[in-house]
């Protein structure tokens, strides 16, 4: 395997990280995950645009088209012959002792590399159960940080209740996403997911869902809506970049309509593969 660390491309045994690396210690940084198919990126300018949100958000000076990513990610991808598959990525704070308030003189550190990536074909035909939990994350959920404890204690649990996923909810009125998805219900024929703001991370996979609903005539409401109104769905289903778009057919112990994925969730999953080669959305 080749990775690349800032501009440099390595073998996977030189891909070290400091002990004192930001990331490392604090989760001081932010990361993406870049689907590819075909041996190409899906929407990879959305992913960079976003990194560079996430950067300046929690203020790591890291100009990522003064320093060439796009081409680094290209140059990673042919070294690594990905057909089908993803990139993982992610930029920390730097190398500094460690102490709290951000170093005045760390640089940044770039990772980068390829990571399996099996499409759920068995779970997008037959739908899957998600249990819920109180989200009980920071309030900064449009930052994808490195800090990801929360979601994985919350993974962990769908796990061991053998669901697919957890959704999180605020309180019974604020449904907000799920522990490594976002979360969209239809209703009446129309396709219902929470605004893009601090309380989710506002998906490129949920983004190009939005499309593809607009293409097909799908109307959509970006709404808060409550525990109520997912249960009493005529569909749920989430979505993300490596699970695209998957089915829920059980919340728990209840069974959501006819226990099988819904006509606008099959209209969505059917469309989903039309464009995989475009390396950004049409409106942004």
């Amino acid at each position: 395997m080749i990775v690349l660390k800032n501009n440099t491309f390595i073998e996977r045994k030189e891909a070290t990280i400091d002990m004192e690396d930001r990331g490392f210690q604090f989760g001081d940084g932010v990361y993406e995950v870049i689907r590819v198919y075909n041996g190409e990126y899906f929407l990879l300018e959305d992913h960079i645009k976003r990194l560079q949100y996430s950067l300046n958000e929690i203020g790591i000076t890291y100009d990522l088209e003064e320093n060439g990513l796009r081409d680094d990610l290209i140059e990673l991808l042919e070294a690594n012959e990905v057909e089908d598959g993803g990139i993982y990525l992610q930029v920390s704070r730097g190398i500094a002792p460690r102490a709290h308030p951000y170093p005045s003189d760390a640089q940044p550190t770039l990772f980068a590399y390829p990571i399996h990536v099996v499409k759920p074909v068995a779970e997008q035909g037959t739908g899957v159960q998600v249990i819920l939990e109180e989200d009980f994350r920071w309030l900064r959920c449009d930052i994808k940080s490195l800090n990801l404890l929360g979601n994985v204690m919350t993974k962990q649990k769908a796990k061991e209740n053998g669901a697919f996923e957890a959704i999180f909810y605020r309180n019974e009125d604020h449904v907000t996403e799920g522990s490594s998805t976002n979360v969209f219900v239809v209703k009446d024929g129309t396709l219902y997911t929470h605004p893009a703001d601090n309380y989710i991370l506002n998906g490129i996979t949920r983004r190009y869902i939005l499309h593809v609903a607009e293409e097909t005539n799908v109307p959509v409401e970006e709404t808060v809506f409550s525990l109520d109104f997912l249960h009493e769905a005529d569909e749920v289903f989430v979505a993300s970049t490596t699970a695209e778009i998957v089915p829920v057919v059980q919340i728990e112990n209840e069974v959501i309509a006819n226990g099988k994925p819904g006509d606008v969730t099959k209209q969505l999953l059917q469309s989903f593969a039309k464009h995989q080669s475009l390396e950004t959305l049409p409106v942004n």
